[in-house]
């Protein structure tokens, strides 16, 4: 251990960012996270196919920090339910937005930076992955020292019954009292995904609390016209992975007529299409900056005071505005309106003339730049400095789980040595004495 770590720097703002910059320490257990994965070799599958999927430590974040991203999640939720965001957004939304439901949307994942002014939203995604694999990795954690061990979470919250009771309550929005009986977590070729390993947990968890559970391509299901069957059963509950968020690929086809159907036998989807168009698509970004609209929709002073310091400026990417942009591009981040896991986004600072002119034909943002802020770690003994984000697992409004990613490169991956997953530890504002 670091002596720094006895006492709180000069130059240092928080307790957190010098447990980030100087605690080094290993904290994952590996013996005990293998036990969490279960006794069929998926902890030794994972770590041969997948080897910078966890890190070996944890991330610092302070207990401030914590609460303000809590109350912006749920200040988003009371946001969305308003009929005029709903009018605003669903309008560059795709048709199957349009239909309603009564579930809510599972695993929303909020993402954010903590920059010099605290947490800053980066980003809202639907079917937001890896919930149930950062649960069982921050199972097993084991204190590396004093400073270490005072943070240790106590083992008080299920997170992983708040999960089987989400989907339960998913259920119970849109079927009422009917028993659910059978669910299928779909995804395209799902045994090819990075995060297949985190579907065989569900399957597992969903049997566990006796809920039949298959894992299935979109191709497998059939629609009869009023039941979606997979091998001839009927399947009551979809727990999508699809990032065809809209369901309009054609190998969707049946998966789309169930979404649309208002037939009583036709199953729940959750994530949905609507889901998205409210919560996720990044043009919402610009409808949350926009200040006075919120305060003509009826959204509260204090919410818009929230959103106003944690939702960094956005604005839409058109032609005509080129000569700007191109100007100020390093304080802009570019993002596909319709984007996910930063794929074709861009930091504007190694934007290429050649990417930049593909950028202009439409379908994109730019988002203020928010640095990540940073983790140093030892890396086979030599370190290592770490860009880090924050997601928020979140169900109607409510934070379930707080989770980082470790990272080097432009934006978040899993190919980093030492990167990769990583629980977080709350810390107090003064830690150190």
């Amino acid at each position: 251990m670091n002596e720094s770590l006895t006492r709180l720097p000069d130059d240092c703002r928080t307790a957190a960012e010098v447990l980030n910059r100087d605690c080094t320490c290993v904290t994952l257990d590996h013996a005990a996270l293998e036990a969490a994965l279960g006794s069929d070799g998926l902890y030794r599958e994972i770590f041969a196919t997948r080897p910078h999927l966890f890190s070996d430590s944890v991330v610092f974040v302070g207990r401030k920090h914590l609460q303000h991203m809590a109350e912006l999640v749920a200040a988003v939720e009371e946001i969305v339910v308003l009929p005029a965001w709903q009018e605003r957004v669903l309008g560059w939304a795709p048709a199957s937005a349009r239909h309603r439901t009564a579930a809510a949307g599972a695993f929303l994942g909020y993402d954010f930076h903590v920059g010099d002014a605290g947490p800053m939203l980066i980003e809202i995604n639907t079917n937001a992955g890896g919930g149930l694999l950062n649960a069982r990795l921050a199972a097993a954690q084991r204190a590396c020292c004093e400073s270490v061990a005072a943070l240790m979470p106590a083992p008080t919250s299920d997170v992983e019954g708040q999960f089987v009771a989400m989907f339960r309550e998913e259920w119970r929005r849109a079927k009422g009292d009917v028993p659910l009986t059978r669910i299928a977590i779909v995804d395209e070729k799902p045994g090819e995904q990075y995060m297949a390993p985190e579907f065989e947990l569900f399957r597992r968890l969903f049997e566990a609390n006796g809920i039949a559970t298959t894992i299935a391509d979109p191709s497998a299901f059939v629609w009869d016209g009023a039941r979606l069957l997979h091998g001839g059963q009927q399947v009551d509950l979809i727990y999508n992975r699809l990032t065809d968020f809209a369901l309009e690929d054609a190998g969707n086809a049946a998966l789309r007529a169930a979404w649309e159907s208002n037939a009583a036998t036709a199953p729940t989807i959750t994530p949905h299409p609507r889901a998205h168009a409210l919560y996720a698509d990044k043009r919402n970004l610009i409808a949350l900056g926009d200040a006075g609209w919120l305060a003509e929709i009826g959204v509260v002073t204090e919410t818009r005071a929230l959103i106003a310091t944690m939702v960094p400026a956005t604005r839409a990417v058109r032609a005509e505005d080129a000569e700007t942009l191109w100007a100020e591009r390093k304080r802009w981040f570019f993002k596909p309106a319709a984007g996910y896991g930063s794929k074709a986004a861009y930091r504007g600072d190694k934007l290429t003339k050649r990417v930049f002119e593909e950028i202009l034909q439409g379908g994109y943002i730019a988002q203020a730049l928010v640095p990540p802020s940073e983790r140093r770690l030892q890396v086979a003994g030599v370190p290592q400095q770490f860009k880090l984000d924050l997601r928020n697992y979140a169900y109607a409004g409510k934070v379930q789980l707080v989770t980082a990613r470790l990272y080097q490169g432009q934006t978040t991956n899993f190919r980093t040595p030492g990167g990769g997953f990583a629980p977080v530890f709350e810390v107090p504002g003064a830690l150190f004495g």
